[in-house]
């Protein structure tokens, strides 16, 4: 039996993955969004959550496909009309955002599930599993890509609360915090701003444990989404986002993209079993950078 969810939020990222991976879920149906402007053809369109949760009580799962600041009031509202909630990466802009909306969850008895979607990529548990009996020293991740390409015109993700070039330098952390087997913390920071933005396009991190990040989203031509860990024999490397694993032992796993598919599939588990799941340890790394971080500024940067 399929159970219905509304799409809040109908932009590039709802485009591109949530929509197609509802549409190929057995386990849902896509039963109405929620946009100021946009729509899906043949699904009935909201412009107001409020009017949509009083209007379909029969829709018992909200997934909230927003900008990060202005999701925590969505999330909330949702919660309150008794719906459980699916939050797109980062779960909110603040820590302590999520904290409240994960408290409200248990005392009503719903799911949230803070999503992390490239831990649903390919070769993240196989790596997760070859590291977990071994010793890492070192470990680098090299993250880069093109803002024009993955958010052409979205001035929102170099406001406050749009972690510029951590928006998608968290899809690394996430990964990065799955597969290791020790947890690590950051020591330092060096975070490049530019001079007419307020989230920097840059970053380089400095973490225990010998583990070491570069973000950049200034990258043309093909991007680069890489994590070298070296263990106390062997080396292995994800590339393309995890979706390529390779080891100096000869493993070698590369698989489609099934990052959003396999999301809407832990959440109806979830669901199903009455949990929640809202691990922050990626987005706490990002407190950190941006507490830790000396700044350096660059020319300015314009869409």
């Amino acid at each position: 039996m399929e159970r219905k969810v509304a799409l809040v939020g109908i932009g590039k990222i709802a485009r591109d993955q949530h929509v197609p991976a509802i549409a190929a879920s057995p386990e849902w149906e896509l039963a109405a969004t929620v946009s100021r402007a946009g729509s899906v053809d043949g699904v009935p369109a909201y412009t107001d959550l409020t009017t949509m949760l009083a209007d379909r009580p029969e829709i018992g799962v909200v997934s909230l496909c927003l900008p990060p600041v202005p999701r925590f009031a969505y999330a909330e509202a949702a919660l309150l009309a008794g719906r459980h909630v699916m939050l797109e990466k980062p779960p909110g802009a603040t820590l302590a955002e999520v904290h409240a909306l994960t408290a409200m969850a248990a005392e009503a008895g719903l799911t949230l599930f803070a999503t992390w979607h490239s831990r649903m990529a390919h070769g993240v548990a196989e790596a997760r599993s070859w590291l977990a009996d071994r010793i890492v020293r070192r470990a680098h991740i090299t993250w880069r890509e093109d803002v024009r390409k993955w958010h052409p015109g979205q001035d929102w993700v170099f406001e406050p609360g749009g972690m510029g070039v951590f928006d998608p330098g968290i899809n690394a952390l996430s990964i990065l915090t799955a597969i290791l087997p020790k947890p690590v913390h950051l020591t330092g920071a060096t975070l490049t701003f530019p001079e007419n933005r307020q989230t920097p396009i840059a970053a380089r991190l400095v973490f225990t444990g010998g583990v070491s990040a570069d973000f950049d989203w200034r990258q043309e031509g093909p991007q680069t989404w890489d994590i070298e860990v070296e263990t106390d024999g062997d080396t292995l490397t994800l590339r393309r986002g995890g979706a390529v694993l390779e080891t100096s032992d000869g493993v070698y796993s590369e698989g489609p993209d099934h990052e959003y598919p396999n999301l809407y599939a832990r959440m109806a588990d979830l669901v199903a079993s009455g949990q929640s799941e809202a691990d922050l340890a990626p987005m706490v790394h990002v407190a950190d950078a941006l507490t830790l971080g000396r700044r350096d500024f660059t020319e300015a940067f314009h869409f």
